[in-house]
C-alpha cells in the first residue's frame, strides 16, 4: 500500500496442505457444531445454502502462495533488502512472476512508464479466450518500499493473484468473460503504474472492464477481514464467500483511495477487493470477532525492514487467497 495521504509526494508523481480444503474443513466443523447444538450457527451458512460457485472455484494451496513469498524474500535479500521501483529487486521480482505465467500459457506483456527518474514496468497477463468485451481483471502491486522486502505489502497480494492465475491454467478454466491479471509498479510512489495503465486505455477499452479486483496486504500478522464496498456486486461476492466460512467482515476504510483500485474507480470501472489491515490498531470488538491482539497494529511491520516472510499470518493468507479464486470464478461466469 502506498504512503499515507499525509506524506507529500513530488508534483511529478500524481507447505503441503490437507487433501480437504480450508473451506471444506471449516464447513464440516460448522456442520458438526450445528448438529450437536440442534440448531443453526449464527453467521454460518450451511453447505446447501452456500454459493454454488464455491464448488467450482479451486482451493488455492497456501503452501504454493508461501513458496512465491519465499522467492520474493530471496530476491529482496539478494538485492539490497528491497524490491522497490527502479531497483534490481523489482526487476527480479517481475522476471520471476512473468516466467511463471509464461510457462503456464498466459500471454504476457510489459507496460513501461517513468517515475522518479527511473523506468518502471507493469506486468499484464491475459488468459486466452473469453469475451474480450467483458474483462474481469485482478491485480496487485509488486513493488516494495525501499526500507524493506515488502512481503506482506505487497508480496502477499502479488503471490495470491499469481497463484490464482496459475490455478486458472491448471484447471483449464474457460470462463464466459475474459480474464486478465496485473502486477503494478511504483504503487508506493503514488499509484504510478496503475494510473499509467488506466490513463493509457481509451474509453472503449475501459468500458470493457466489467470489474477490477485489487489485493493489497492480505496476510497481515494481526489480521482483520476487510472488504471494499465500492461496487455492490463485487462486495457481495466477497461477503458471500466469507459468510460461507462463518467469518464476519468489515468495510475497508483504512486504505480507501490509497491503492491501485483508485485509478480504476476514478475512471468509472467497478472495483472491489480485500485487505487485512496496515497500521491502524485492532479494537477490542475486532479482536473478539477475529482473534489477535487488541491495541496493536494489524501489521506492526508496515513499511519496515521486518516485513519479511515471518510477518505473514498463514490463516489470513489462506482464506484471502481462496476468496480471490472464488471471486474470479464467480464474476467471470
Amino acid at each position: 500500500m502506498k504512503l499515507p495521504q499525509s506524506v507529500k509526494l513530488p508534483q511529478s508523481l500524481r507447505l503441503p496442505r490437507s487433501p480437504l480444503s480450508g473451506r471444506a474443513l471449516t464447513a464440516g466443523a460448522v456442520a458438526v457444531a450445528t448438529l450437536m447444538a440442534g440448531g443453526s450457527a449464527a453467521g454460518a451458512v450451511s453447505a446447501a445454502e452456500r454459493p454454488a460457485a464455491v464448488a467450482d472455484a479451486p482451493d488455492i494451496p497456501v503452501a504454493n502462495v508461501k513458496a512465491h513469498l519465499t522467492q520474493l524474500q530471496s530476491i529482496a535479500t539478494a538485492n539490497g533488502g528491497n524490491r522497490a521501483h527502479g531497483r534490481p529487486g523489482y526487476q527480479a521480482s517481475l522476471d520471476y512472476v512473468r516466467a511463471e505465467l509464461d510457462a503456464a500459457g498466459f500471454t504476457t506483456s510489459l507496460q513501461e512508464f517513468t517515475a522518479s527518474g527511473s523506468t518502471g514496468y507493469n506486468l499484464i497477463a491475459d488468459w486466452p479466450g473469453g469475451d474480450a468485451d467483458q474483462v474481469v481483471m485482478s491485480g496487485a502491486h509488486l513493488d516494495s518500499v525501499t526500507s524493506g522486502p515488502g512481503i506482506n505489502d505487497n508480496g502477499s497480494g502479488s503471490s495470491a493473484v499469481l497463484e490464482t492465475a496459475l490455478a486458472v491454467a491448471r484447471s483449464g478454466y474457460q470462463p464466459t468473460k475474459h480474464l486478465r491479471f496485473a502486477w503494478w509498479g511504483a504503487e508506493e510512489l503514488g499509484l504510478v503504474g496503475s494510473s499509467h495503465y488506466v490513463d493509457s486505455l481509451g474509453s472503449a477499452d475501459r468500458e470493457k472492464i466489467s470489474g477490477y479486483l485489487n489485493f493489497d496486504m492480505i496476510g497481515s500478522p494481526n489480521p482483520g477481514y476487510f472488504v471494499y464496498d465500492d461496487d455492490p456486486t463485487i462486495e457481495k461476492t466477497f461477503k458471500d464467500y466469507f459468510a460461507g466460512l462463518g467469518i464476519t467482515t468489515e468495510i475497508e476504510t483504512e486504505g480507501d483511495g490509497r491503492s491501485d483500485h483508485a485509478p480504476f474507480k476514478n475512471a468509472g470501472v467497478p472495483v472491489g477487493g480485500l485487505f487485512s489491515g496496515a497500521d491502524y490498531r485492532k479494537t477490542s470488538a475486532q479482536a473478539a470477532e477475529w482473534g489477535g491482539t487488541v491495541g496493536e497494529p494489524f501489521d506492526p511491520c508496515y513499511h519496515s525492514s521486518c516485513d519479511t516472510t515471518a510477518n505473514v499470518d498463514d490463516t489470513a493468507l489462506d482464506r484471502n487467497s481462496d476468496a480471490i479464486a472464488y471471486a474470479v470464478w464467480e464474476l467471470s461466469q
